[in-house]
């Protein structure tokens, strides 16, 4: 495998506009650091006319602040977006797979994935940046049409030589590109042999400069160090602690069950999440999944995940994007120790007092991507 990692975190760096004025001052307040708050895209609302609209395919994006219970900071920016990126349509050549650091994944149906980010509430209005990658290689026995989902190294893909992309797709297949890399972009590919890793997600981490994958059931964690020359995970079995004596079992028994790795970059902690859902109800032959409980676990450097029901001064976010953490009091109206899930079919907000939703509807969300905070370059 290519040596991929040898790098330095950059932060995202977004010059302020009068829409990011708008939501620091709608209820978020600036830390030293001056940070845009966690966001969540609505939509796109079709440009005027409609004849306008019909020949470009633009909308003008939609968003929120993360906290969902003021939906007074629903906010219409004037940022014009192609709407089959904010809206698929299963009949569209190109439907959105993922989103990491802001940026959104495509997958179009030539087999060739792309970096946009125009999703990005405060990336430039008008020059968006879309990053195709080199066409995917399916690996013996694999295949590349699922994917499960994408993590980069870096916010920057465009001008950062050293960030990485990660796909992971559904089954064995991991592959990973360096889109601004000094030579020709092309994907390295490697197939897990273990089968308790085939629908996990993919993160970066941060604090440990790797690629980490949860195994089912968040009894192995497989992690994979490209500045190294290995083509298989490193493999790392996790126990259990801590485990409250009274568990909704019955509950939990009769839940799909999926796991999440979330670090904080403020803290260093890394968490390991156990969602249980469960079918809320079935819409046109699809079944809607609602979150019933939720258990969060610090992992430590031995392997253990302590069970916890206080992550401090931290809220969390769980989305089709990238999960991530941040200080609550950094963002005035988010819910310290809370976890905000937003998916294809659900909008929730879980206490870790409990484990149980304090919030949690089912409903359509073609776009269910937080954009995590960056900081702002004036």
């Amino acid at each position: 495998m290519a040596l991929f990692l040898h790098r330095l975190v950059k932060p995202a760096l977004v010059r302020r506009s009068s829409s990011v004025s708008l939501l620091i001052s709608n209820g978020f307040s600036t830390t030293s650091l001056r940070q845009t708050p966690p966001c969540s895209i609505i939509g796109a609302k079709p440009c005027l006319p409609l004849e306008f609209f019909y020949r470009s395919g633009l909308g003008t994006l939609i968003i929120a602040n993360a906290n969902v219970a003021d939906m007074s900071c629903l906010v219409r920016l004037k940022k014009k977006v192609p709407v089959d990126l904010v809206h698929n349509d299963p009949d569209d050549t190109m439907v959105t797979i993922g989103a990491s650091h802001g940026w959104v994944a495509s997958l179009k149906d030539d087999g060739i994935l792309r970096l946009h980010d125009d999703l990005n509430p405060y990336a430039s209005y008008t020059d968006p940046k879309r990053i195709p990658l080199p066409p995917l290689v399916t690996l013996p026995h694999c295949q590349t049409k699922i994917i499960t989902n994408v993590s980069m190294s870096s916010s920057s893909p465009e001008d950062d030589e050293d960030c990485v992309v990660a796909v992971k797709f559904l089954g064995p297949q991991l592959s990973f590109c360096k889109p601004a890399g000094k030579s020709k972009p092309e994907w390295t590919n490697i197939k897990i042999e273990n089968p308790c890793f085939y629908s996990s997600r993919v993160m970066f981490s941060k604090k440990d400069n790797m690629f980490r994958i949860p195994g089912a059931g968040g009894h192995r964690i497989g992690s994979l160090d490209l500045c190294e020359p290995n083509d298989k995970l490193k493999l790392q079995c996790v126990g259990f602690e801590n485990l409250p004596p009274k568990l909704p079992t019955p509950l939990m028994d009769s839940c799909c069950m999926s796991q999440h790795l979330v670090e904080s970059t403020s803290t260093g902690e890394t968490f390991l999440v156990k969602q249980y859902r469960k079918t809320a109800k079935i819409v046109e032959g699809v079944a809607q999944m609602k979150t019933q409980f939720l258990m969060v676990f610090k992992l430590d450097d031995e392997g253990n995940a302590v069970y916890t029901q206080d992550m401090g001064d931290l809220t969390m976010f769980l989305s089709m994007s990238e999960p991530f953490c941040v200080p609550s009091t950094s963002f005035p109206g988010l819910l310290p120790n809370y976890v905000y899930i937003l998916d294809f079919d659900e909008t929730a907000m879980v206490s870790l007092e409990d484990g149980f939703p304090l919030v949690a509807t089912n409903g359509k969300t073609d776009a269910p991507y937080y954009i995590p905070p960056q900081n702002i370059l004036d």
